[in-house]
């Protein structure tokens, strides 16, 4: 059945000479993949340039429910980016959401709340002039709204611990090794509190804010199953002195 909707494009490989693997979020069916032939041709109708990495697209496709790859029959740009691909610094962010949303999104069905957040995060980066060091960091957290596993800030005291499993705090120091002692703990809700159009307020060193980073993964690691190591990050963690 013929089916159009909007995908946000998070993945590709090549397989073969001519043929490219494309993991998508799309707005209709949540995670789909689709093997796609890229002809030379200019008049193709899908093109190679379309499937970048956070390229937000209009696509039809022939939806076949126990299908693992799909093919596209059509595509466009939905939602076309002015600075994404040519900022350097958006770019290398830019990969990296790419790459932590395909692991973090691989089991999602229909979610309509998950894709818009995603495609409005997408464009307001693309808009963005100056202070966004810390886009990624609000991506992540806020993320967890989406996939299940938003930190409980309720529970909160001063002192307290954070349960990196059960994503409470906690008086105590827990039974198992995955929590972050208060020091550490406070971030989180500190984090949680930062929003795009907020954080350049938080000032963070790039020391600190691989810090961060690293502790938002590994609370990723503990929520979605075989969660990886990036091959973005590295390239991440330089930027933003």
């Amino acid at each position: 059945m013929l089916t159009k909707t909007r995908a946000v494009v998070l993945r590709t490989l090549k397989y073969g000479d001519s043929q490219i693997i494309a993991d998508m979020l799309t707005q209709t069916h949540g995670r789909l993949s689709f093997i796609q032939h890229i002809p030379k041709s200019a008049r193709a109708r899908v093109k190679k340039q379309l499937l970048q990495p956070l390229s937000i697209l209009d696509i039809v496709f022939d939806y076949r429910q126990n299908t693992r790859l799909l093919r596209i029959s059509d595509a466009s740009i939905a939602c076309p980016l002015s600075s994404i691909p040519f900022d350097a610094y958006k770019l290398s962010i830019a990969m990296f959401v790419a790459e932590f949303t395909n692991f973090a999104t691989r089991s999602e069905q229909d979610n309509e709340p998950l894709f818009q957040y995603i495609v409005n995060s997408i464009m307001w980066l693309d808009a963005c002039r100056s202070a966004f060091s810390n886009f990624h960091i609000v991506y992540m957290m806020h993320l967890t709204r989406f996939v299940g596993f938003y930190p409980n800030l309720e529970s909160r005291k001063e002192n307290a611990y954070f349960d990196l499993r059960s994503g409470c705090f906690t008086d105590g120091q827990p039974w198992h090794t995955d929590f972050l002692k208060p020091e550490e703990a406070a971030r989180i809700a500190t984090l949680m509190r930062m929003r795009y159009e907020t954080m350049h307020l938080f000032a963070f060193s790039r020391n600190e804010r691989n810090r961060c980073v690293d502790l938002i993964l590994k609370y990723y690691r503990l929520h979605v199953p075989d969660f990886p190591e990036l091959k973005s990050l590295d390239v991440l963690q330089e930027l933003f002195a």
